[in-house]
């Protein structure tokens, strides 16, 4: 099978989309496939003045092939297909990974030119599906677990890690409470140097060495404080997934939702936090005296995401839905991953 993969990772890479842009890189290689990720073109003055902003990408040279496969971070990625001239006719069929699906003003008319695409939540599926006539499956996000899961136990030396977005109230207690010189415990926050350029795939190395040495990470969900316009959803991001693979005991609030609830459903996979943040703190304090108790989180953590959540066992979902052999190279990294999850058996 001659696939192609587009993806937006290359041209534009961002530390919030790395665990996304993971797939389309895996996809790639499993396959062999042509891997293309089309620059973003400024909109036209008529498109600014109008209101009519869209993602416009610049024309790729591409032959075409039996299958393209859009790895998309949010619905609007999928206009990447207006990159390759007269897509349709040079692809049998065209099928994407869609991300933040609860995105629906993202889901421009591109979108009927797909054959299929998969959507992260099952409440996302009937939009695109009754709008463009396209089958719409869903598939859960997932994290490249074989690259960046811990081969062995480290000393957690970091107390309490967060990065990316924190609600600015938690932020505030956290800082007061741990950043004193009278406390035994050490908080670090935002450890990342870039959010994007060509630094992004190194800083994310480092920010899963520093997830190694982390006892407990912060997530809090999308509806905690919000900040900007864009509409929100209780989707489970890559902070869940990569605090998790790490070994972390993650405490904050969960998402109320059922791809919370399908997705981190082994006990303790999570920990509530209070709604107060000061009480918050208390209870992170309160936490971190269990050392005994988080050892066993840990493990239990790295276990279960690795068997679950890997892109791989995503990509075989993918093989099943659209009926692709299985790729040598694709059961040879799953066998990887089944061998990985037992060295953290309790």
């Amino acid at each position: 099978m001659k696939m192609t993969v587009l993806y937006a990772g290359q041209s534009s890479p961002h530390a919030g989309w790395a665990a996304i842009d993971e797939l389309a890189l895996i996809l790639a290689r499993v396959f062999q496939a042509e891997l293309l990720s089309p620059a973003i073109q400024p909109n036209s003055l008529l498109r600014r003045i109008t209101g009519r902003e869209k993602l416009q990408f610049a024309p790729l040279e591409c032959s075409g092939g039996d299958v393209l496969f859009v790895v998309a971070r949010g619905p609007e990625d999928l206009a990447m297909v207006n990159a390759i001239r007269n897509v349709r006719a040079k692809f049998s069929r065209i099928h994407a990974f869609v991300t933040d699906t609860y995105f629906q003003a993202g889901f421009y008319a591109e979108t009927a030119l797909f054959d299929s695409i998969t959507v992260t939540a099952h409440e996302d599926q009937d939009f695109p599906a009754q709008k463009f006539g396209i089958k719409v499956h869903q598939l859960h996000q997932g994290t490249d677990a074989l690259q960046w899961a811990p081969r062995q136990a480290f000393a957690r030396e970091i107390d309490v890690m967060s990065f990316g977005r924190t609600p600015p109230s938690y932020q505030r207690a956290l800082t007061q409470s741990f950043h004193r010189m009278d406390s035994p415990y050490l908080y670090l926050h935002s450890p990342l140097g870039n959010l994007s350029g060509p630094t992004v795939q190194v800083e994310r190395a480092m920010l899963f060495k520093l997830l190694h040495r982390t006892r407990v990470s912060l997530a809090f969900h999308l509806l905690i404080e919000p900040q900007g316009g864009r509409p929100r959803s209780m989707m489970v991001t890559s902070r869940w997934l990569e605090s998790l693979l790490s070994g972390c005991v993650v405490a904050g609030r969960r998402p109320v939702s059922r791809m919370a609830d399908e997705m981190l459903d082994w006990p303790g996979s999570t920990i509530e936090l209070s709604a107060v943040p000061e009480e918050a703190v208390h209870e992170l304090q309160s936490l971190l005296q269990n050392e005994g108790e988080l050892q066993q989180q840990r493990r239990s953590n790295v276990r279960n995401t690795l068997e679950r959540h890997d892109w791989r066992l995503r990509i075989q979902s993918l093989c099943r839905l659209h009926d692709w052999s299985v790729p040598t190279t694709l059961l040879d990294e799953l066998q990887q991953l089944e061998a990985l999850a037992q060295l953290w058996q309790d």
